[in-house]
């Protein structure tokens, strides 16, 4: 089946440039397919260290890498800048903003996004933290709020400015937490003579009793442990009932008056017009069978955050991870080779390789099947981890230099505002966004 009418092989489009999609366009260089990538960047994001980021740790280049450039020699791949308006399954079209692209094997690995379920006020409020200008909408607005609390003459009025409230207590809200904990405890006094590391506070809420809850009971433990020590308050078993931009309130009547809301309570699958609702799932993402093709279709898969594979072992589907997509990708770029061959499709088996949080300088959670530690050998494990992860010799070698940097001097980053963040700007193109949906 061929349908572009330009080659003699068959098309694949890949929506996405996130970890399951690059996989997907790797596993099918030098075989006889013409692949046609599109993501609305044109750099893939390398999102475990958005929140070093959005705290002014690393600069937004150090995570970002040129697809055009990981994909260079691969001469069977095309890439796109593309935003994709809807998928016509019965003439096997994507459209987008650059026209219509045909296909004859669709994968979609558009992952995820921020999921406020449904509170309008706090989708327009709080600051979620998905992407790089997300990240850096957050630094800006930290920053802002720190020069803003200098002006206060009293302790009330720099309290909004200085209350940060982090709702999510998975691996980004508690590294992030972290991260803030640290910029407050080591940085505040250097960089903000005039302000008191006493006045600025970190709250990080959850509706579940405990933090980071797919860890084992003994890396949730040592997680609520350092951020305690560190100064973190926990607000454990509470549930978020609204915020206006300048109060967050609670069930049971608490509130805090803050500036500072970030979300990271819960994500939904980011599912192109034209899919159908028969074939959406819980979380917004796309019903799959075992072999990450979409329910109902014989030619478009889906895979990552963005899939939904429910099984016995599988209840809810697998973890919002990267490994979950990079496994995905790495299995469906081979069985549309196998198809293509009119070879059978090899089912997902998902590999758990563990899980790692870090909470800041010298504490981190390793949960890597049955070992588990925490601390400084956890710390330097997620640190390899991540480098080795990361794309691109360079970002590598900045990271690292970042990081040593900052582990001599307790102070790293530069924290410049390169461009002011104004959040009502932010809370109208929201707004907006909501009424067009």
């Amino acid at each position: 089946m061929n349908t572009n009418g330009l080659s003699k092989f068959p098309t694949v489009v890949i929506i996405g440039g996130g970890f399951g999609g690059i996989q997907v366009a790797k596993q099918l260089a030098d075989k006889p397919v013409e692949v046609i990538l599109l993501d609305k960047h044109n750099y893939h994001t390398f999102q475990p260290l958005l929140y070093q980021v959005a705290t002014g740790g690393l600069e937004c280049e150090s995570i970002a890498f040129s697809l055009r450039k990981n994909f260079e020699g691969q001469k069977n791949l095309r890439f796109r800048i593309a935003e994709v308006s809807h998928i016509d399954r019965e003439a096997n079209t994507v459209h987008t903003d650059i026209g219509p692209i045909p296909y004859d094997y669709l994968v979609i690995a558009t992952g995820s996004t921020t999921n406020f379920f449904g509170n309008k006020d706090i989708e327009k409020y709080a600051m979620p933290m998905k992407s790089i200008p997300e990240a850096l909408n957050l630094r800006y607005m930290v920053l802002q709020n720190l020069e803003a609390a200098i002006l206060k003459p009293t302790k009330e009025e720099r309290a909004p400015y200085l209350s940060f409230v982090l709702v999510g207590a998975g691996p980004t809200g508690v590294e992030l937490a972290g991260a803030l904990a640290e910029l407050r405890n080591h940085v505040l006094n250097k960089d903000y003579p005039e302000l008191s590391k006493d006045e600025m506070k970190v709250y990080l809420v959850d509706f579940l009793p405990k933090v980071l809850g797919p860890f084992s009971d003994e890396g949730s433990k040592a997680a609520q442990g350092f951020l305690t020590k560190m100064g973190v308050e926990l607000m454990l078993g509470v549930k978020v009932e609204n915020y206006n931009g300048e109060e967050i309130t609670f069930e049971g009547g608490k509130s805090i008056r803050t500036k500072n809301v970030i979300w990271s309570a819960g994500v939904a699958g980011v599912v192109p017009d034209g899919v159908g609702k028969e074939a959406i799932e819980r979380g917004n993402r796309i019903k799959v069978d075992n072999v990450c093709r979409m329910v109902g279709s014989d030619n478009i898969f889906a895979i990552g955050d963005v899939a939904a594979m429910i099984t016995d072992e599988t209840p809810k589907g697998h973890p919002g991870v990267a490994q979950v997509a990079i496994q995905m990708g790495q299995l469906t770029g081979k069985n549309i080779n196998r198809i293509i061959r009119g070879e059978q499709p090899e089912p997902f088996k998902y590999f758990d390789k563990g899980s790692l949080a870090t909470i800041g300088r010298n504490k981190a959670i390793a949960d890597l099947g049955k070992i588990k530690f925490q601390g400084f050998f956890a710390w330097l494990t997620w640190m390899f981890v991540h480098l080795i992860s990361l794309m691109g010799g360079r970002n590598r070698v900045v990271v690292f230099i970042n990081w040593v940097s900052a582990y001599v001097n307790n102070n790293g980053g530069n924290r410049l505002i390169i461009r002011r963040f104004k959040p009502e700007e932010l809370a109208d193109k929201k707004e907006q966004t909501a009424k067009a949906d």
